[in-house]
């Protein structure tokens, strides 16, 4: 066997190798990704895979359930809604009306099961605090009075 084709033969067997790597990379990447969708998307969504909710906690449809654990609600994008299941304690800024981000599976009912919900503020949260000295200084021309809660 010749030099050269030795060299080619170590060549197309390390790029054969690299190649492997890569595709073993991204197909670890691909299980591990968790996409994001909107209520009305939602049709597209895998079923019985990681993905995220997104949209606002629907008015009116907040329910505990008695065993103090398992909440129900709906999350809409003002077009459609899905209704949600969740066990664990809620974020403390969890509220109707509010933005929310789930994480967890689309049953083969249509109801997403939720891992963890994370509650979004507007933009224009402010702590009082910070509201408090825009006001003294006289630049203050936001709308909500006193702000919401301060970190401490």
């Amino acid at each position: 066997m010749t030099r050269k084709r030795r060299r080619l033969i170590v060549v197309l067997a390390g790029m054969a190798l690299l190649s492997g790597a890569v595709a073993l990379v991204l197909s670890a990447l691909d299980e591990n990704l968790s996409y994001f969708y909107q209520p009305s998307e939602l049709s597209a969504a895998p079923r019985g895979r990681a993905i995220r909710l997104g949209g606002l906690v629907e008015e009116g449809s907040l329910e505990r359930q008695a065993d103090g654990v398992t909440v129900t609600f709906r999350i809409t994008d003002l077009a459609e809604s899905v209704p949600v299941v969740y066990q664990g304690l809620l974020p403390d800024l969890f509220r109707e009306g509010q933005s929310v981000i789930t994480q967890g599976t689309l049953g083969p009912d249509g109801t997403f099961v939720a891992r963890e919900v994370l509650a979004k503020h507007d933009e224009t949260y402010m702590p009082r605090e910070v509201v408090d000295a825009l006001k003294k200084a006289g630049q203050w021309r936001g709308g909500q009075e006193g702000g919401g809660k301060g970190t401490q």
